[in-house]
C-alpha cells in the first residue's frame, strides 16, 4: 500500500504494518518518516532492534532471513532495519526481500529504507513485494511554490506564525529564497527562529535578521524557473550554481536543450502537427511539457530560430571562443541566454538582455 508521507502520522496512530518502505531523495523528510515509524514501533513494544545495511551486489542475506524467523532473546517483538544505499538489492536481495515479505511473521516489524527509486525499480518484483506486504511511503522534495505553505506549517508546529495578508506571504517567500532545495538546513533555521524568538507571531524583520542564505539549487530545475519567466529566481539559481562551482558546459546544455525544444514544438505546429503529438516527438514531458503547452503556440518561428542560434552562440563561449556582440565571460553569455528564454516564456521577448 503507498501512503503520502504527510499521511504517515495518522496512519501510524491506527495501528502498524508489517513492513514498511521509505524511499526518495529529500534527507529531512526520509529521516523524519523513519522516525516516526521508529518511535511507533518502540511505543507498541518491539523492543529490540537489529539494522542491516546492504553494501554491494555480494551483501549475504541469510542473517536477514534468519533474524526475522529468530525468537527475540530480550524483547518480545523485533524491529529490524534493512538499508541500501544503492537502491539495487541485486538478483540474490530481489529474491531475498520476495521471500522476506512474504514470510516475515507478526511480530517482526520492517523498516527497508531505499534512495529515490526510478520506474524500474518500482515496478520490480522485490518492491512489488514489499508494497503488497506492508506501506511505502515515497518522499519528494518541496518543490519552491510549495516551500512557503510548508515553512508556515512547521511554523505553526512550533507555535510561531506570519502575519495575515502581503506582510505575511513576502516574509514566507523571503524564507523560501533564503532554503530553496535544501530542507535539512531549512529545519535547521526553524529551529533557530524557534530559539531566538518566543511563540507567537514573526515579523519580516525577524525572518530576515535571523534566517541565513543556505539553498541550494539544481541544475535540473532551471528549466523550471526559465520556462515560468520567473526571472528573480532565475538569476538566484544561476548566481548560486555559480558559486556552488557548477559546470557551465551542463548549465548550458540545460538552457540549449530548452531553446531546442521549443523550436522543435513550434516547427511541428507550423507542419501542422497537433500539439499533443509536437510535444510527444520533442520528447517533452513532466512539469516542462505544461510549460512549453503553454508558451509554444504564441511563439513565432523567428523567435524560436534566434533562441536556438542564441544557444549555439553560447555553447562556443562556453568553450572558450569569442562573439562580438556577447559578453566574454561564459556565466554572463549564461544569463543573456536565461533570460532570453525566460523573456520569450513571459511573452516581453526582447525587453530584458544583460550587458555586454
Amino acid at each position: 500500500m503507498q501512503l503520502r508521507a504527510e499521511a504517515l502520522a495518522p496512519h501510524l496512530s491506527k495501528g502498524l504494518a508489517r513492513i514498511y518502505t521509505v524511499h526518495g531523495d529529500e534527507p529531512l523528510l526520509a529521516q523524519e518518516a523513519a522516525d516516526a515509524i521508529r518511535a511507533a514501533a518502540r511505543a507498541q513494544g518491539f523492543g529490540e532492534r537489529q539494522i542491516f545495511t546492504v553494501a554491494g551486489a555480494y551483501f549475504d542475506w541469510a542473517p536477514v532471513l534468519a533474524a526475522a524467523q529468530a525468537m527475540s532473546l530480550f524483547a518480545e517483538r523485533q524491529f529490524i532495519e534493512i538499508r541500501i544505499p544503492g537502491g539495487k538489492p541485486g538478483k540474490d536481495g530481489s529474491e531475498a526481500l520476495q521471500r522476506y515479505a512474504e514470510a516475515a511473521p507478526d511480530d517482526v516489524l520492517t523498516l527497508v529504507t531505499l534512495p529515490r527509486l526510478d520506474k524500474t525499480q518500482l515496478s520490480s518484483a522485490w518492491f512489488t513485494a514489499l508494497d503488497g506486504n506492508g506501506v511505502s511511503i515515497r518522499v519528494e522534495p518541496v518543490e519552491r511554490r510549495l516551500l512557503p505553505a510548508w515553512l508556515a506549517q512547521r511554523l505553526k508546529a512550533q507555535g510561531q506564525s506570519v502575519p495575515e495578508g502581503e506582510d505575511g506571504q513576502k516574509a514566507l517567500a523571503f524564507f523560501a529564497d533564503r532554503v530553496e532545495g535544501n530542507l535539512l538546513a531549512a529545519h535547521q533555521e526553524l529551529q533557530k527562529l524557534a530559539l531566538l524568538h518566543p511563540k507567537g507571531e514573526l515579523t519580516l524583520a525577524d525572518i530576515e535578521a535571523a534566517v541565513l542564505d543556505v539553498a541550494r539549487f539544481d541544475v535540473f530545475k532551471l528549466s523550471e524557473a526559465v520556462l515560468s519567466g520567473a526571472v528573480p529566481r532565475l538569476l538566484r539559481m544561476l548566481d548560486g550554481l555559480e558559486a556552488e562551482g557548477e559546470a557551465a558546459v551542463l548549465v548550458h546544455w540545460t538552457l540549449a536543450e530548452d531553446a531546442r525544444a521549443l523550436a522543435r514544438v513550434r516547427a511541428a505546429l507550423d507542419a501542422g502537427k497537433p500539439l499533443p503529438l509536437a510535444l510527444r516527438e520533442a520528447r517533452v514531458w513532466g512539469a516542462k511539457e505544461r510549460l512549453v503547452e503553454r508558451i509554444a503556440p504564441r511563439l513565432d518561428a523567428t523567435r524560436a530560430g534566434a533562441l536556438v542560434q542564441a544557444a549555439q552562440v553560447c555553447d562556443g563561449l562556453v568553450k572558450g571562443l569569442r562573439h562580438p556582440d556577447w559578453p566574454s565571460d561564459p556565466w554572463a553569455a549564461l544569463r543573456r541566454l536565461a533570460l532570453m528564454l525566460a523573456e520569450t516564456a513571459s511573452g516581453k521577448a526582447g525587453t530584458v538582455l544583460t550587458p555586454r
